[in-house]
């Protein structure tokens, strides 16, 4: 019951990890990336649906991304919503496909990046703190209900919290090097 109780709060942190890292990918660096606009949602016909499924990308240069609709009707509200977005780009249409090149960043919107970068990353952290709190909260149950003796609980929580330790650990490893590929000139 223990161990099963561990390994669950392990996956569950192990994908909070996963989650921060693709947050951390959708925040831009001044090249073009498709996971610039994995966020991103266009409502399409009344339904809120996620780019990647309406387009096709390429990234014909360093600074410039070339989105294709699958269906072309889709483009104005693709165009839309691009503008809306969070990533901060003009798109331009030419009726075919949708243009969007990626402003210089300065350094002020660096910095604004890194401030957005540190947020999530937070989130990340409390997120495994949460999963860590439930955990807990289900080994006192075990120890308490007499499944578990409290050597065996006092010794599941020592390794819960380096779980905990080593996952947040990993946070702040990601969130680092983000930080960096950010005010990278």
């Amino acid at each position: 019951m223990i161990e099963e109780t561990l390994l669950e709060a392990e996956e569950k942190m192990d994908k909070a990890v996963e989650v921060a890292k693709e947050d951390f990918s959708s925040v831009r660096t001044g090249r073009a990336n498709p996971s610039l606009f994995s966020k991103v949602m266009v409502d399409y016909y009344g339904t809120p649906t996620p780019l990647q499924q309406l387009a096709s990308f390429s990234v014909p240069e360093a600074r410039t991304l070339l989105i294709s609709p699958y269906d072309r009707s889709a483009l104005a509200d693709i165009e839309k919503a691009l503008s809306n977005s969070e990533v901060g780009a003009n798109p331009s249409n030419d009726g075919n496909v949708i243009r969007v090149v990626i402003p210089e960043l300065t350094e002020e919107r660096r910095r604004d990046y890194v401030k957005i970068v540190r947020g999530k990353g937070e989130d990340a952290k409390v997120s495994i703190r949460n999963i860590r709190r439930k955990a807990k909260e289900t080994l006192d149950k075990i120890v308490k209900d007499g499944d578990a003796g409290e050597d065996e609980g006092s010794r599941a929580e020592r390794e819960l919290d380096a779980l905990t330790k080593s996952h947040t650990d990993n946070i702040d490893e990601l969130l680092k090097r983000k930080e960096a590929e950010l005010l990278e000139v």
